[in-house]
């Protein structure tokens, strides 16, 4: 392959020290980085260093979620380069400079990560802490982050001397400005000192983009104003055409305006995308993870037993239907063991290793409806009387200015208290990578239950799957395409629902496949049960995986 990928993104999960990601967007996108490394596709990274992380969540006994900064030391875990680059904002010059971070495949293959920085002696003080918090700010704050990953980014490549590269890859709409820079290039390449519409068209041929979000606010949109007084460039107002949508320069609008490639992250999320911005052509590549990443300690010792090539070949999981049962279920007996361990010491609870044990962590925000399981507590506890105990373990972080969210997890830990001596429930706070691989590789049924058609994809199901857990979930996102009723997982389906909220319904739904089908199976027929865990591995875990999207994306994106 002799096309070059840059791929850039607001956030990346590098390593479990380096705080450089909030959640699912920032671990697909290292996964997928990763995935190319492993399969040594030519292939750097550019995002920012975000100094201070996402944050570091504290939850109250009343679960009320406060916020500090994560702390780490970039110079420790990151090599500083020299070259220096600057961005112009509202006519002062930000400089920047960038740290490298080395992703190591499996067969010997790098993709270098550079992660940009503002903390210069030749900034001022608001500058310096551009680069500071992940999502943090007001729309101004996060309008000259943009800048600085878009356009100093672009800037920042080329200074150190990446220019041969075919492809711009924008990892959701923050990067969308890059296509600004690269107007500028077409232009210098042209002999002028301004872009006209005519170099659009040799923007749109280097572009790829992926949209993550079916959810209109998930978009960032800017008043045109604020974008004309920070970047300063007529342009932006004489081609509204290009860079407005609704009267607004909506950052996804333009990367789908100026790249030649666009996908969802799941064949649904793509139709939903389709009807949100139909006149442009948008594919779908669903998402995966990174199967060397997420696969735990005693189901990695399993696999390296019976498909020693599980590392190099991630569709070889497909094998896991030659495992023994026993192997399997003493697997998962460790892996749950574990994540009960941890529990119990950190939050002085006594869950039990036997009981039936749900997990659900996930970024707390309404429509995912983490609470969604306890819609009836009546209901709940009757089930637990007549099929058996159940534990629930829950984690995620709410945006600190997501009221909604952070209601949510307040509700969780006042139903908790309402299902004491019936339902054992947890919740874990500051979830992060580690505690996400606990997690996900130690419960015994994996819960998702967005409002449909809002998940774009969801991975933590995915990782899951890959340690022999499947799912009991609502049929949206990936799961639409994951699920096997009775093989892979179950489906929380409750067939056509006219009304509107449809909460009612979805929780019905949950009640009766749980009592009726998933806990009777987990405590009645083992043998059944491990037959939809295996499946789980080689069906899910053979295909939802990273290896696989960077193959789509190479064949379908970036060869094209």
């Amino acid at each position: 392959m002799n096309v070059k990928v840059a791929y850039f993104s607001m956030e990346i999960a590098l390593d479990p020290s380096i705080p450089t990601y909030s959640g699912g967007l920032g671990v697909l996108a290292g996964d997928t980085i990763r995935a190319a490394a492993d399969l040594k596709v030519p292939m750097v990274a550019v995002s920012l260093l975000h100094r201070r992380g996402y944050f570091q969540q504290r939850l109250d006994e009343r679960g009320r979620q406060t916020e500090g900064s994560a702390k780490w030391a970039p110079s420790e875990l990151l090599q500083e380069l020299s070259e220096r680059v600057a961005v112009t904002i509202e006519g002062r010059e930000v400089h920047l400079r960038a740290w490298r971070y080395d992703v190591q495949g499996g067969a010997g293959g790098v993709v270098p990560v550079y992660l940009l920085d503002t903390d210069l002696s030749e900034n001022d003080e608001w500058d310096r802490a551009l680069t500071d918090h992940l999502y943090g700010g007001d729309d101004y704050y996060r309008l000259c982050q943009e800048v600085v990953l878009g356009i100093g980014g672009v800037r920042m490549l080329r200074a150190l001397g990446q220019h041969d590269i075919h492809r711009f890859h924008l990892n959701e709409g923050h990067a969308a400005l890059l296509t600004l820079e690269l107007l500028d290039e077409a232009a210098r390449a042209a002999g002028r000192t301004t872009f006209v519409r005519e170099d659009a068209d040799t923007v749109h041929e280097q572009c790829v983009f992926t949209t993550h979000t079916p959810v209109p606010a998930g978009h960032d949109k800017f008043p045109l104003d604020l974008v004309a007084r920070v970047l300063q460039r007529d342009e932006i107002k004489e081609m509204q055409d290009i860079f407005c949508h609704d009267g607004l320069v909506n950052m996804t609008a333009l990367a789908l305006k100026l790249s030649a490639y666009v996908n969802g992250v799941a064949k649904r999320h793509a139709e939903v995308s389709r009807l949100m911005f139909a006149e442009y052509t948008i594919d779908s590549i669903t998402n995966g993870v990174h199967v060397r990443t997420w696969t735990s300690a005693p189901f990695a010792a399993v696999f390296d037993r019976h498909m020693p090539m599980w590392r190099e070949d991630s569709f070889s999981l497909r094998y896991a239907y030659g495992i023994p049962n026993q192997e399997i279920w003493d697997a998962h007996g460790e892996a749950k063991s574990r994540l009960i361990a941890h529990i119990n010491e950190r939050l002085a609870t006594k869950l039990k290793p036997g009981v039936f044990t749900l997990g659900f962590a996930r970024r707390a925000a309404a429509y995912k409806r983490a609470d969604l399981l306890l819609h009836d507590i009546e209901r709940l506890k009757a089930i637990t009387v007549s099929t058996g105990p159940l534990q629930v373990v829950y984690a995620g972080k709410a945006h600190p200015r997501d009221s909604d969210g952070k209601n949510l997890i307040a509700r969780i830990f006042e139903l908790r208290e309402a299902l004491k001596g019936h339902v054992e429930i947890v919740y874990l706070p500051d979830y992060d990578w580690q505690l996400g691989a606990l997690v996900t590789a130690g419960v015994d049924v994996w819960l998702n239950t967005p409002r449909p058609p809002m998940e774009a994809s969801g991975t933590s199901g995915m990782k899951a799957a890959l340690n022999g857990v499947p799912s009991l979930s609502i049929l949206d996102g990936w799961w639409s395409e994951g699920c096997i009723e009775g093989r892979t997982g179950w489906a929380i389906d409750p067939g056509p629902v006219d009304d509107d909220d449809r909460t009612d319904a979805d929780a019905a739904a949950l009640y009766d496949k749980l009592e009726n089908v998933v806990m009777p199976l987990f405590y009645n027929n083992r043998k059944g049960f491990i037959d939809v865990m295996l499946q789980a591995i080689a069906l899910n875990g053979s295909f939802f995986n990273s290896h696989r999207v960077v193959l789509q994306y190479v064949s379908k994106a970036y060869l094209f």
